[in-house]
C-alpha cells in the first residue's frame, strides 16, 4: 500500500524523521512528473523548464535525504552499507527520456498538473515548519519551499503564454 494519497505524503507525520520523509516522497513525486512533463512535450523551452525544475527536486531530494541522515543514525549507517554494497561498474548509455510524443496529451492540463503539485508541495512544507523546533531543519525546508514557490511562477508564466484564454490580471 502506498504511503501517499494522490500521490502526495499524508502530511500526518508527527516527528522530524517524518516529516523529512513525507519531504522525500514529495520530491520523489515531483521528479518523476517533471521526468514524464519532458517526455510528452516537442517544446523545447519548456523541455528546458521542466529540465530546471526537475534538477531543483533533485537537489531538495539531496537536502531532504542528508537532514534526514544528520537526525537518524540507522540512516546514515545504511547510507554507508550501501556505499559498500551496491556497485554498478557498466554505466551503459540509456535515454532518462523516451521523446515518444503523445497526441492525446493536453500540454496546458501539464503545465497546470506541475503547478498542482508545487502548490501542495508549499502546503506540506509549510506544515513541517510550524510543526519542527529545529532551526537548521527549518531554514533547509524554507529554502526548499521558495525554490517551489519560483516553480509556482515559472510555470504560470509558461501557462500565460502558451494558454490562448486570459488569467484574469496575470
Amino acid at each position: 500500500m502506498s504511503y501517499t494519497t494522490e500521490r502526495q505524503p499524508q502530511g500526518i507525520a508527527k516527528s522530524a524523521e517524518g516529516f523529512l520523509r513525507e519531504g522525500l516522497v514529495a520530491e520523489v513525486v515531483a521528479i518523476n512528473d517533471y521526468s514524464h512533463f519532458i517526455t510528452i512535450t516537442e517544446n523545447k523551452e519548456l523541455k528546458e523548464l521542466f529540465h530546471h525544475i526537475m534538477e531543483d527536486e533533485k537537489r531538495h531530494y539531496a537536502m531532504f535525504l542528508n537532514a534526514l541522515r544528520c537526525i537518524d543514525p540507522e540512516q546514515a549507517a545504511l547510507e554507508e552499507e550501501a556505499r559498500e554494497h551496491v556497485n554498478i561498474s557498466s554505466k551503459e548509455k540509456y535515454k532518462d527520456y523516451t521523446n515518444k510524443y503523445d497526441k492525446d496529451v493536453n500540454l496546458l492540463v501539464t503545465i497546470r498538473e506541475g503547478i498542482k503539485g508545487e502548490l501542495e508541495a508549499i502546503l506540506l512544507y509549510e506544515q513541517f515548519v510550524r510543526n519542527l523546533d529545529n532551526s537548521t531543519l527549518v531554514k533547509i525546508i524554507n529554502e526548499i519551499t521558495r525554490d517551489e514557490k519560483e516553480h509556482v511562477e515559472e510555470l504560470t508564466r509558461a501557462l500565460v503564454i502558451l494558454d490562448k484564454d486570459n488569467y484574469g490580471t496575470l
